[in-house]
């Protein structure tokens, strides 16, 4: 019986499939192939052995790698022995001069890079959308918030525009640190290459290039864990990203605003006593799930604080931090390209809340044009303030209000007032800003 929702709601087929026991295996299995391909090439192990491992380790099962660790007690002697018991004389070979974490972190090496190879392709799918989607709303005026209040305008295609620009670093960040978290070691019991020799940087770095990893410079038993905390913190970077956005589109969503709002299907249910609901369901999932991938930050870098050569209190938590934070990571990403996809924009209400102020949320276009036409700054920031604040008290319009004062009329007329307090003519290069992003993000994508 599945436990973990992760078995049976979250997670895409192919991110779990990465991380399943079954592929683990199958990691672990290539790189004491890759080991032994690498050391034929320098003669520590017949050429012909290796071309026995090669041919034969994959017939090793999992389910008899379990029945050896029931005996043994010891997971990776289980693989060993049970990828010797198929490769006839030359599984004597098998391991030769390896330590386990030479193995396992190699191992892990390898599926982190078949994640990040996902995560590239779903980051690269979302830019996508948010770009279509800022150039289809580039000259949507909309207002601005600050502090949760309305203030000047801004559009929906800026808006969207900068989602794009943060998701287009995350693929830069992807990568610049692809090479320093897909690593893999070859380094022996404490980092020295003893139980190889001299020869011992070389078998690593052949090894490597068999697996299409990059190796260690240095290490000790294992993997220096400050690379796995980068891909941790890179994940959570990614998923705190998801979370703005799902925030943003469920304050929009919210009926006293109503601006944006998920796609709801035809049967779908938003609550099982409210029939009228229309819920932000994946947004709410996107922004809980991404507290989880957060709180995997934590032991990725209390991790790197092991004793000595190493102790052993990072690996039952790696077995599960890896999985969960990427199986989450890659699941809310899925969801959120889908959400952006079909997201709904209501323009009505867009106009709506922008004209609500009648006005008011124009100030500093009033300010700058008095400024620029003769009264001094300060001056004019003051003397609009107090308008403003009058126009809100009274619940009139900032153009009434302020065309009564004689030293603003004296340098600006009614009708340029009622130009100044259109939103539609104070974006300044908002558009601009757009374009310029559609032009230079697009080519990420590809």
């Amino acid at each position: 019986m599945a436990i973990h929702p992760i078995d049976f709601r979250y997670g895409t087929p192919e991110m779990r499939s990465v991380w399943d026991e079954e592929n683990r295996f199958a990691s672990v299995v290539a790189a004491e192939v890759a080991l032994a391909n690498a050391e034929a090439a320098y003669g520590l192990i017949p050429e012909t052995a290796a071309e026995e491992i090669t041919l034969h380790a994959g017939e090793a099962s999992l389910a008899r790698a379990k029945e050896i660790e029931d005996e043994i007690n010891h997971d990776m002697m289980a693989i060993v022995t049970a990828v010797t018991e198929v490769c006839g004389k030359s599984g004597r070979w098998i391991h030769y001069g390896a330590t386990s974490n030479d193995i396992l972190d190699t191992a892990t090496g390898l599926q982190i890079k078949d994640s990040l190879d996902l995560i590239e392709i779903k980051l690269k799918q979302l830019l996508a959308v948010l770009l279509k989607r800022s150039d289809e709303t580039k000259i949507l005026v909309c207002s601005g918030r600050t502090h949760g209040q309305i203030g000047v305008p801004t559009t929906y295609g800026l808006r969207f525009a900068i989602w794009a620009s943060e998701v287009a670093r995350h693929i830069e960040r992807l990568t610049q640190l692809r090479p320093r978290v897909a690593v893999g070691q070859m380094t022996g019991a404490v980092g020295t290459q003893a139980s190889l020799g001299e020869l011992g940087h070389r078998v690593m770095t052949t090894m490597m290039e068999i697996l299409e990893l990059s190796p260690v410079d240095v290490s000790n038993q294992l993997i220096q864990r400050d690379r796995y905390a980068e891909y941790f913190m890179f994940l959570a970077n990614v998923a705190t990203t998801l979370d703005k956005i799902g925030i943003e589109i469920r304050s929009m969503q919210r009926t006293e605003i109503g601006e944006m709002e998920e796609a709801f299907g035809s049967k779908q249910v938003g609550s099982s006593t409210m029939p009228h609901k229309r819920n932000p369901i994946k947004s709410e999932q996107v922004c809980g799930l991404a507290r989880i991938v957060r709180a995997m930050v934590e032991p990725a870098l209390q991790n790197n604080t092991l004793w000595d050569e190493r102790d052993l209190t990072n690996s039952s938590c790696e077995r599960v931090t890896f999985p969960e934070a990427s199986i989450l990571t890659d699941h809310i990403l899925s969801v959120m390209i889908k959400v952006i996809e079909g997201v709904r924009i209501r323009p009505e209400n867009v106009r709506r809340n922008l004209m609500m102020l009648h006005g008011v949320n124009m100030a500093e276009s009033v300010m700058i044009e008095l400024t620029k036409i003769g009264m001094d700054r300060q001056d004019a920031h003051e003397t609009v303030r107090v308008a403003s604040m009058k126009a809100l008290e009274e619940n009139r319009p900032l153009s009434e209000v302020i065309s009564e004062y004689p030293r603003v009329t004296a340098l600006c007329t009614k009708e340029r007032i009622e130009e100044l307090l259109e939103p539609d003519n104070y974006i300044g290069t908002a558009v601009w800003q757009v374009e310029m992003i559609i032009r230079k993000l697009t080519q990420v994508t590809e």
